[in-house]
């Protein structure tokens, strides 16, 4: 099994609705993404996947959070804009472009440096 990631990151506000402590109130982070795929097979070209391709599919869908209030952003709209949540919509985002023989390991999102949430489909 091959594995092989990108990392793009963004710049954008939010604030945790219902959280009872200071990040209820808006706040930003460079927000650091990084999506994982996974193959059993290189390609003619000894490739699992085209990393500048999957950094074009990755910006697709973090480019619109980009200096952004993410709770002013369909999903975050209606749900909180945690790290959890980012990693589960930058998933569902890419998820139809991968249905063959590359699947999406995980979506890691780091709101600091020191904390980050990662989703992987059960």
């Amino acid at each position: 099994m091959y594995i092989i990631a990108v990392e793009k990151s963004f710049d954008a506000a939010h604030y945790l609705r219902g959280y009872g402590g200071k990040c209820e109130k808006l706040h930003g982070h460079r927000f650091k993404v990084v999506v994982r795929l996974n193959c059993r097979e290189l390609n003619d070209l000894g490739l699992a996947y085209d990393f500048t391709e999957l950094k074009r599919q990755v910006m697709e869908i973090i480019g619109k959070y980009d200096h952004q209030c993410l709770n002013d952003i369909d999903p975050f709209d209606k749900i909180n804009p945690s790290s959890e949540n980012i990693a589960s919509a930058v998933y569902n985002g890419l998820a139809p472009d991968f249905t063959g023989d590359i699947g999406i390991d995980s979506v890691e999102v780091w709101e600091s440096p020191e904390s980050c949430a990662l989703y992987r489909p059960a």
